[in-house]
């Protein structure tokens, strides 16, 4: 299976159950950059539209490229309403757009995805002089012991768990690589997410290495998911510790 094909047939999980990003990110993305209405920001890698969706909320133009028919359909669906809004199927190595067009770049839980050096020779060709790329992944609190136990679990029962965000976290050297003089401004913030039983699954069903109710795994992934949430959980809820961590600058 491909990059291109990891998320197909969990759109509707991953817009239903992935966490949006924390207002006080997102007034930060707006003043840290300067934009205004008139402002081209592209989401590339834009899944079902999460972030997309939130720029568009305060206003922005956004130009979303992502090249899994599954996600972009339902970005299109779901984000249709907004004037502001324009979906391409393209990828983030070959986005289509004119050279020295774009004000800002921002890259939601997908740059792992990416070949790095296309993607970065993509940015600088298509991005206005001095404009920015922003990277930025809601991630796992993995210095909790919830958090752990779930590592723990996806490691044993998810044959093509890498780590989460496929261990690109772990690794600060790429963003050395991939920002312009390996210069970036890091910002993170505290999402925690309350979720029931239901919203426990989808969250981590939604994942591009969780199996699927055909692969053998499925049954002892679920059972141990149920059982972690037992362990976990108050009055039917549990408290997911949530960290969103954006990087920021030239490239």
């Amino acid at each position: 299976m491909n990059n291109l094909e990891n998320f197909t047939g969990k759109a509707e999980v991953y817009s239903k159950y992935r966490p949006i990003y924390p207002k006080k990110f997102i007034d930060y993305l707006l003043a840290t950059n300067d934009l205004n209405e008139e402002s081209n920001v592209v989401d590339i890698g834009s899944g079902t539209g999460i972030l997309s969706r939130q720029l568009l909320e305060v206003g922005m133009k956004v130009i979303a490229i992502e090249p899994n028919n599954d996600m972009r359909s339902t970005a299109e669906h779901s984000l249709k309403h907004y004037s502001g809004f324009q979906s391409i199927e393209a990828t983030a190595e070959h986005s289509t757009l004119n050279d020295n067009s774009i004000d800002l770049i921002t890259v939601a839980q997908a740059f792992h995805w990416f070949d790095k050096e296309k993607f970065k020779a993509e940015c600088q060709r298509i991005l206005k002089k001095d404009s920015k790329v922003l990277l930025v992944w809601n991630s796992k609190d993995l210095s909790k012991p919830l958090m752990m136990e779930l590592q723990e679990i996806c490691k044993k029962n998810c044959p093509k768990f890498k780590g989460f965000s496929g261990g690109i976290e772990d690794n600060p050297e790429i963003y050395i690589q991939f920002f312009k003089d390996g210069k970036y401004e890091y910002q993170s913030y505290q999402n925690d997410l309350e979720v029931d039983y239901e919203g426990f699954l989808g969250r981590n069903l939604s994942s591009s290495f969780s199996p699927v109710k055909t692969d053998k795994e499925y049954g002892h992934f679920i059972s141990a998911l149920t059982n972690l949430f037992k362990k976990y959980s108050v009055n039917g809820k549990i408290i997911l510790p949530n960290i969103t961590k954006s990087y920021l600058g030239q490239v």
